[in-house]
């Protein structure tokens, strides 16, 4: 799986599982658990993770939204 988003924003996050949910794009939401351990305060990054084979098409659902300047630089080497 690749990183799509990092954010602290549960509102940001909502919105993009909104979004990949409806266009039907597997996702998954890593370290959402942590809030737990932090307390709620929102210090620690959740990340938007989705598959390799629908990575290019969750960017473009971002950027069609306008939210374009959230994703993740695509780092994948391979």
């Amino acid at each position: 799986m690749l990183e799509l988003i990092r954010t602290n924003d549960p509102v940001l996050i909502s919105f993009v599982e909104s979004l990949l949910r409806d266009a039907e794009i597997g996702f998954f939401v890593a370290d959402q658990n942590m809030s737990i351990l932090e307390g709620s305060l929102g210090i620690l990054p959740r990340r938007v993770m989705v598959d390799r084979e629908e990575a290019e098409r969750a960017r473009q659902l971002l950027r069609d939204a306008g939210i374009e300047h959230e994703t993740r630089p695509d780092n994948d080497n391979g």
